[in-house]
């Protein structure tokens, strides 16, 4: 968005390009800056864009009046972003000397459970309705039903506030959660046992010995 805005066409569409094989970039399920609104339903985009293929759609990145889209999907946002920012996290307490320890693999797992469930259930919906935005997950009906439509705007679509926006966004956060807490600890600990390795054998030693899981240092 900001090269788009800024007037580096070529700059923005390759950045697109670069990130197509990684994020589907459907308008409706992206963010726009510098425009109206941070996102856009389906039935405005299609105002713009009369496509129905998702291929066509994940190809519009936008106008001067809507803003530009990013290159990511909003789970992709709060996944791609919050990865760096638990990272950071980690970093902290670990020069603090608090470093915490893995996670277990099965809490990693069930930490990604949520994001498999949201992300597969939408492709499914996706598929049986050919994208056309009234599949299972576009309307959430069963949600409705569920609640006794307590809340009117809250179950269709995919636009800021909506069941599918916060869902998005709340099983990205805690993908990176799991991923933050199980990879860099982990990370860690491979890299002080080759720093220690690597000490070692400058110090003409042929034993490690023992050493700690995670390293404060």
């Amino acid at each position: 968005p900001v090269a788009m805005v800024a007037g580096w066409t070529q700059v923005g569409q390759m950045i697109y390009s670069f990130y197509s094989p990684f994020c589907h970039q459907l308008p409706q399920r992206s963010w726009f800056l510098f425009g109206d609104k941070l996102t856009y339903s389906l039935s405005e985009i299609r105002q713009v864009v009369p496509e129905s293929e998702w291929w066509k759609l994940s190809s519009f990145v936008g106008t001067p009046e809507m803003g530009w889209k990013v290159a990511w999907s909003d789970r992709m946002i709060s996944w791609y972003n919050m990865i760096p920012i638990f990272g950071l996290l980690y970093a902290l307490l670990r020069q603090l000397g608090h470093p915490p320890r893995p996670i277990s693999f099965r809490f990693f797992l069930w930490l990604l459970m949520p994001l498999v469930l949201d992300g597969g259930t939408h492709l499914l919906s996706d598929l049986f309705s050919w994208g056309e935005g009234d599949g299972f997950r576009d309307t959430n009906t069963w949600l409705a039903f569920l609640t006794g439509n307590t809340w009117i705007t809250f179950y269709a679509g995919d636009d800021l506030g909506t069941f599918n926006w916060w869902m998005r966004l709340v099983t990205g956060i805690l993908g990176a959660w799991a991923v933050a807490f199980w990879l860099f600890p982990w990370v860690n600990h491979w890299m002080t046992e080759e720093i220690a390795r690597g000490e070692a054998k400058a110090a003409g030693c042929n034993t490690l010995g023992s050493y700690p899981l995670i390293s404060g240092k």
